[in-house]
């Protein structure tokens, strides 16, 4: 399926999907969006500090944030123990608010929904920068993780867009290094309260939509991500 060349496009298990980047932000979020940047390309391990506004009280390694959606609530605790770039990163936009008023984009049931990338009227949030892709970290894209989208054809190119898996999708695991086909998608967390929720947006019925495919017929709105705890 040939969509053009005006975006880039996720590509999972031979299904091409739109992607995009996240909100351009003040001069503060650009300071801290550096500090990821720069701690993602050395590689080193990311903890606590710079993320803005986090819920006290988060548990470093094992934060749980809470996505209120337009089709109800899910909770998802992430693992900053085995992929504490991507954590990092996924925290800093959600404290900042870059996905507020973001849409599930595009939902292909019993695969993905995909999400954080676009607004209501499918317009895109400008990226900042892209980090490293911990898909190497052995957790796996079962039914109900989330996991970062990126390009195809380069492995370091996650931004700010994710996706919950909406079935075992054994074919986004990382398997080796030697292509980015091969390298896989990162899964940082998993659903752990709203499965149902998830299940709902899976059945959302969809259509195409110009060059857009699986696109919900009814905006499947993210109203905020906020730690819980």
């Amino acid at each position: 399926m040939n969509f053009g060349s005006v975006l880039p496009r996720l590509c999972l298990g031979g299904i091409c999907l739109l992607l995009a980047g996240c909100g351009s932000g003040d001069g503060n979020d650009r300071a801290v969006t550096a500090n990821i940047a720069a701690e993602s390309n050395s590689g080193s391990q990311i903890g606590g500090g710079a993320t803005s506004r986090e819920a006290p009280g988060l548990d470093p390694l094992h934060p749980q944030v809470k996505i209120s959606t337009s089709l109800g609530e899910i909770v998802v605790q992430l693992d900053a123990e085995q992929a504490p770039i991507t954590v990092k990163n996924f925290l800093f936009h959600a404290s900042n608010g870059h996905y507020e008023g973001t849409v599930f984009h595009q939902v292909i049931k019993d695969y993905v929904a995909l999400g954080g990338g676009y607004d209501g009227k499918m317009v895109e949030k400008p990226t900042h920068f892209a980090i490293r892709n911990e898909a190497y970290n052995q957790l796996r894209n079962k039914r109900g993780t989330i996991a970062m989208a990126r390009q195809p054809d380069i492995i370091d190119s996650s931004t700010c867009q994710f996706f919950f898996n909406l079935a075992d999708n054994v074919e986004l695991d990382h398997t080796s290094r030697q292509s980015a086909k091969e390298f896989g998608y990162c899964v940082f967390g998993q659903v752990v309260e709203g499965l149902e929720v998830l299940d709902r947006i899976s059945q959302a019925p969809v259509a195409d939509r110009g060059d857009w495919t699986a696109v919900p017929v009814q905006p499947v709105v993210i109203h905020s991500i906020v730690p819980i705890r």
